[in-house]
């Protein structure tokens, strides 16, 4: 499985200068021309920060609401398991018009939508000729509601899994930065997601 290092950041411009993640395994075989994908993720004293951003010749962008469907657009996706020997994760998924998906569960059978009451994580998007960019930050305490003991320390390990997918598009398209293995091919399986270290 894949390996990378959280740093510790104190600001999205910082976060700007971390290692970057190649969303690049492709399903099925073949990536459609023009579609690359990436991501960038650290931690600060009250959350964790992330940038993923893709170049595409068409972004499709289509859902908007609180119950709108994002992989059907140009969607970019973080999922994550907080806790080491603990199977529960979420998935947060973008579009570029600012819809999003939160989910919570331990797959895809048992997952739960949740809808916060206000527009969540605080996401920054920026629309360019041929792509688009998001920054947000998931708040610890957000994380705490779940998972209470939950804490930030050099060293510490988390599962997770970055995506980007378009259902509607012409040809459909999914890619993943660990690679998904066996069937049945759904990004709701935990034990293709990479490991990701927390540093200094």
């Amino acid at each position: 499985m894949k390996q990378y290092e959280i740093k510790k950041v104190a600001s999205f411009d910082e976060l700007k200068t971390a290692p970057i993640i190649e969303i690049d395994y492709p399903y099925p075989a073949g990536i459609p021309d023009g579609i690359t994908a990436h991501a960038q993720i650290g931690y600060s004293e009250h959350a964790l920060l992330v940038h993923l951003w893709t170049e595409e010749a068409f972004t499709r962008a289509v859902e908007h609401g609180v119950l709108g469907i994002p992989c059907e657009d140009s969607c970019l996706e973080f999922f994550f398991c907080p806790m080491e020997g603990d199977g529960r994760y979420f998935n947060v998924e973008f579009n570029s018009n600012g819809c999003y998906y939160l989910g919570f569960g331990s797959n895809i059978h048992t997952l739960i939508r949740l809808v916060p009451e206000e527009p969540f994580f605080a996401p920054k998007i920026e629309k360019k000729d041929g792509g688009w960019e998001i920054f947000y930050e998931i708040p610890y305490e957000f994380i705490r509601y779940f998972f209470p003991d939950f804490t930030v320390f050099a060293g510490k390990q988390i599962k997770a899994n970055c995506y980007k997918c378009s259902d509607l598009t012409e040809p459909p398209h999914y890619l993943s930065w660990s690679p998904i293995l066996g069937d049945p091919f759904t990004f709701h399986r935990t034990d293709g997601f990479g490991t990701m270290t927390f540093t200094e």
